[in-house]
C-alpha cells in the first residue's frame, strides 16, 4: 500500500489518506495482509511444485532471526519456528540445511529442556503444534540432525484430537466449517476429504495451506478453481503468502468502523458497500470467502452498512447470544473481549438510530457491560484472542464501554483503562507490548481522545507526546505484526486506519497539538 501521505497540521491531508484508502479497498479483491512464515512453510512442505517455491525458500531464510527462531517474541515464535525448520529440513536444496540446523537447534532448546512452554492463544494451536513436531520427527527419522534425536509434543497440546481429526478426515466424514481453515494438520488424509469443496474463489478455509493440502498436486481437481486460487496469491505475494486470504469483510468493516468512530468523513463507494454485504445471511457474515460465519465480522460489517445507510437490523446476532456474552462462534475455545464489545458497538448504535428499539435490546447491553467489566485485568487493561497487544483489546472494550455501556461498573472500568494508558506510555511517547509501536500508539490516543473526562492534565500530555511520535514515525512501514491468526500478521489497511483516527483526533484537540508542538520545538532545541 501507498503509505506516503503526510499529515498536516489542519488535518486536510488526513482525510485525502483516509479517501484513498477507501479507494484502494474498494479495488482490493484478497485484502492488504502481511506473509506469513508460517503459512508459506506449509505451501514450501506442501505445494514444491507450485510456481514461486524458490522464493518462499528464500522468504523463510530471510526471515530467521539471529537467535535460530522465526516469529515474534516469547511464545509466539513456537508455530512460525516449528513450520519454517520443518520446510527447510525437507528440501533437497543444500544452502537451506545450516538454516534449518539452527532452527532445530533452537527447537531443541525449547523443548527438549523438560520446561513447560507458555503457548498463545492462537488458531488451532493445539493441534498445529503436535502435527509440526510430528512432521520434524519424520524428518529426523531419515537422517536430519543426530541419530536418535525427537523432538517431544509440548503440554498444551491435544494429539488425542489431531488423530481423531485425521481418522475423520480419512474416512471421507463431513469436515466442520471451523476446521477447514487449518485443514493441513490433517496431512495426507485432507486429500481424501471428499465432503470438502472449494468455495466460489477456489479456497479451502481461505488458507493457501489448507487449500494445497486438499489440492494435493497440480493435476488434482482442477475444475474447482483450487489451483487458480493458490497461483493467484502466490502471484500477489511474490511467492510467500499470508495465513488467511481473502478477508475483505473484516477488513473493509474495521476500516469504516475506525474512520467513522473518529470522525472522518469519507464518502463510500455503492460497490464497495456491495462487497461488503456479499456473504451476510441470517447466520451473519464470515470475515473473507471460505470462513464460517462469526460473531465479531457480523456485528461490524452490520454497524459500517448501518452507518452508510443500510441498516439490516441485528437478528443475525441472535444466533451468537448466550446467557453471559456472546461468542464468536459456537464450540470456540476462549471467548473474545473484542468481538463482545463489537456487538455492543451494533447494539449500542442500533439503539441510538432507533431508540424505540432500546427495551429490545437493553438486557443484552446490560450483558455486555458486565462481562467485560468482569474480563478487565487488575491493572486496567483487557486481553483478547485475536491480538497480542493488550491495546488493542483495551481499545475496543473501553472506547465501547465509555460509548453504550451501562451502570456504574462501565465508568469504572473505562476510568481504570485511561489509568492504565497513561501509566504504560514510554519515554519515547509511545505504547506497545514488546517496544513503541505505531499502531499501538494508535489504539492508546484513541482511549485518552474518546473516553478523557474532563479536568485530568495528564491525559492531553500523554496524548501530545503520543501524537509527536506518531507524526514522526507517520508513513514508516513495515509495522511490526499483532494480529492472530496461525501466526502473527498485519492488516495494513486497517492498521493505517487505526493512526489515521488517532492523528484525526489530535489534530483537532487544540490543547494536545499545541502542547505537541512545544515538545517537538523543544526537542529541537
Amino acid at each position: 500500500m501507498d503509505t506516503e501521505v503526510i499529515q498536516s497540521g489542519d488535518g486536510t491531508d488526513i482525510a485525502a489518506a483516509a479517501h484513498e484508502l477507501i479507494g484502494q479497498l474498494t479495488n482490493e479483491a484478497w485484502g492488504y495482509l502481511s506473509p506469513s512464515v508460517y503459512e508459506t512453510g506449509r505451501l514450501v512442505a506442501l505445494a514444491p511444485w507450485l510456481s514461486g517455491h524458490e522464493r518462499r525458500l528464500e522468504f523463510l531464510a530471510a526471515a530467521q532471526r539471529p537467535d535460530g527462531a522465526w516469529g515474534a517474541p516469547d511464545e509466539y515464535a513456537l508455530v512460525s519456528t516449528l513450520s519454517a525448520a520443518d520446510a527447510l529440513l525437507g528440501t533437497a536444496e543444500s544452502r537451506f540445511q545450516p538454516v534449518a540446523a539452527k532452527g532445530l537447534a533452537v527447537l531443541f532448546q525449547w523443548l527438549a529442556g523438560g520446561s513447560r512452554l507458555s503457548m498463545p492463544d492462537t488458531p488451532a494451536i493445539e493441534i498445529i503444534v503436535p502435527a509440526l513436531v510430528a512432521s520434524i520427527n519424520r524428518h529426523l527419522e531419515g537422517g536430519a540432525g543426530a541419530p536418535g534425536a525427537r523432538l517431544p509434543v509440548p503440554e498444551g497440546t491435544d494429539e488425542p484430537r489431531l488423530a481423531r481429526i485425521r481418522a475423520a478426515v480419512g474416512s471421507g466424514a463431513p469436515v466442520p466449517p471451523k476446521l477447514l481453515h487449518s485443514l493441513e494438520v490433517a496431512g495426507e488424509a485432507a486429500r481424501a476429504a471428499v465432503t470438502v469443496r472449494p468455495g466460489p474463489r477456489g479456497t479451502v478455509g481461505a488458507s493457501p495451506a489448507a487449500t494445497a493440502a486438499w489440492l494435493g498436486g497440480p493435476s488434482r481437481h482442477q475444475a474447482a478453481g483450487a489451483l487458480d486460487y493458490l497461483e493467484a496469491v502466490v502471484h500477489r505475494h511474490g511467492g510467500p503468502v499470508p495465513s488467511v486470504v481473502p478477508v475483505v469483510q473484516f477488513e473493509r468493516a474495521w476500516v469504516l468502523n475506525t474512520l467513522a468512530r473518529a470522525g472522518i468523513k469519507v464518502a463510500v463507494p455503492p460497490e464497495l458497500l456491495a462487497g461488503l454485504a456479499e456473504h451476510l445471511d441470517e447466520r451473519g457474515t464470515p470475515g473473507g470467502a471460505g470462513l464460517p460465519p462469526d460473531a465479531d465480522t457480523t456485528s461490524a460489517v452490520l454497524l459500517a452498512l448501518a452507518r452508510c445507510g443500510d441498516d439490516r437490523g441485528l437478528e443475525a446476532l441472535s444466533a451468537y447470544e448466550t446467557d453471559t456474552h456472546f461468542v464468536t462462534w459456537h464450540g470456540e475455545r476462549t471467548a473474545s473481549t473484542s468481538a463482545n464489545a463489537h456487538v455492543l458497538d451494533a447494539l449500542g448504535e442500533q439503539v441510538i438510530r432507533t431508540p424505540s428499539l432500546a427495551g429490545r435490546y437493553a438486557r443484552a447491553i446490560d450483558k455486555v457491560t458486565s462481562w467485560l467489566a468482569g474480563q478487565q485485568s487488575a491493572a486496567g487493561a483487557w486481553a483478547d484472542k485475536w491480538h497480542a497487544s493488550p491495546y488493542y483489546a483495551t481499545a475496543c472494550c473501553a472506547i465501547s464501554l465509555h460509548r453504550y455501556g451501562t451502570g456504574p461498573q462501565a465508568a469504572a472500568a473505562v476510568d481504570k483503562a485511561r489509568e492504565w494508558v497513561v501509566g504504560t506510555q514510554r519515554q519515547d511517547g509511545s505504547w506497545g507490548r514488546w517496544e513503541g509501536t505505531a499502531e499501538e500508539t494508535a489504539y492508546a490516543m484513541q482511549i485518552l481522545l474518546l473516553t478523557a473526562g474532563g479536568g485530568n492534565g495528564a491525559i492531553p500530555r500523554a496524548a501530545a507526546r503520543g501524537y509527536s511520535y506518531l507524526r514522526a514515525t507517520f508513513g514508516r512501514e513495515p509495522h511490526p505484526p499483532l494480529w492472530h491468526d496461525k501466526d502473527l500478521y498485519v492488516p495494513a489497511a486497517i492498521v493505517r486506519a487505526e493512526i489515521l483516527a488517532a492523528l484525526h483526533l489530535a489534530g483537532r484537540e487544540p490543547t494536545v497539538w499545541t502542547l505537541a508542538e512545544r515538545l517537538e520545538s523543544a526537542q529541537q532545541t
